[in-house]
């Protein structure tokens, strides 16, 4: 039987980051409530659409890990997942990918019944989404990356439904790009670690579809629609909100573009150079990546409570 660690290890916890895209349309909409709506229930809906995320996407990890648990031997850093190592068989995976699912329909009982249609139409479509992508779009060229992308637009959609909060096109186009980024990013990162283009094709057979010179571009193109696109939404927000909240409140707004670019730039270089072969790895451990972040949100939450009940999204 494989020990708790293993199977906690198995199921990614750290991948759960990624859920803070089911909270941005929340966030974003938090000001714009009605009155007579309890911040509490709003907040405790988004919460269990993030509970439902993360456990539908590690239970999706566990088919993926299975189905790659090959090639995953003839990588650095993957071989030490518990299916490749050995630490967990593969029947027991299907069993604990089972139970993952399953306990992922429990936080639906806490959503009003067409939240509950909505989230569970999102969290099916991820689902099949990542099954596809492992049975088969991970092997073709640019639509693997299209339908990792298409996971955090999901991912979106499914956190907006939860508070019956309609999502923005600037945000859907936002989440897709920089999803797009993360993903090319982390096939140029994977180059670096791995020591070339073979290499990486042994550990990841799309590779060999991939060039350096293809992959440096698409990080670089797709990063800049995102910071261009959040940059069109800032401009946006201070047109229509200029006669609305203080001059202080939109500087600030603007500010927000400058940690934007400095994590979205920093990402490139370490993976340029090798330091990182994933940007999930990457957020969890870079501390100057990290503090743009946090000043981001920071200065986003703060600016999003004053907006004196105007959406901000």
């Amino acid at each position: 039987m494989p020990k708790a660690k293993d199977l906690l290890k198995l199921a990614r916890p750290t991948q759960w980051s990624k859920g803070v895209f089911v909270l941005i349309g929340p966030l974003y909409g938090f000001r714009a409530l009605a009155p007579d709506r309890p911040h509490a229930e709003f907040l405790l809906e988004a919460f269990l659409a993030f509970v439902i995320f993360g456990l539908a996407s590690s239970g999706s990890y566990v088919i993926n890990d299975i189905l790659d648990a090959d090639a995953d031997r003839n990588h650095p850093r993957k071989r030490r997942r518990p299916i490749p190592s050995g630490t967990v068989s593969v029947p027991a995976a299907k069993l604990f990918a089972a139970l993952l699912f399953a306990a992922a329909a429990i936080p639906l009982v806490g959503l009003s019944p067409t939240a509950r249609l909505w989230v569970c139409v999102f969290v099916g479509l991820y689902v099949l989404n990542v099954l596809a992508y492992s049975f088969w779009l991970k092997h073709l060229a640019v639509l693997d990356v299209m339908s990792l992308s298409l996971g955090f637009v999901l991912r979106v959609l499914g956190g907006c439904a939860a508070v019956a909060i309609a999502p923005t096109a600037w945000l859907l186009n936002v989440t897709f790009f920089l999803a797009m980024f993360l993903a090319f990013g982390k096939r140029l990162g994977e180059r670096r670690t791995l020591g070339g283009a073979d290499q990486a094709a042994a550990a990841r057979a799309v590779h060999a579809v991939y060039t350096d010179e293809l992959l440096r571009m698409v990080v670089v193109v797709t990063g800049v629609i995102s910071l261009v696109t959040y940059a069109d939404y800032v401009q946006t927000q201070t047109a229509n909100f200029q006669l609305s909240i203080a001059p202080g409140s939109l500087i600030l707004l603007w500010i927000t573009i400058l940690p934007a670019t400095y994590g979205l730039l920093r990402c490139i270089v370490l993976l340029e150079t090798g330091r990182y072969d994933d940007p999930t790895e990457l957020a969890v451990h870079d501390r100057p990546f990290q503090l743009a972040a946090v000043l981001f949100a920071a200065i986003n939450l703060a600016l999003l409570w004053s907006m004196k009940g105007n959406a901000f999204s």
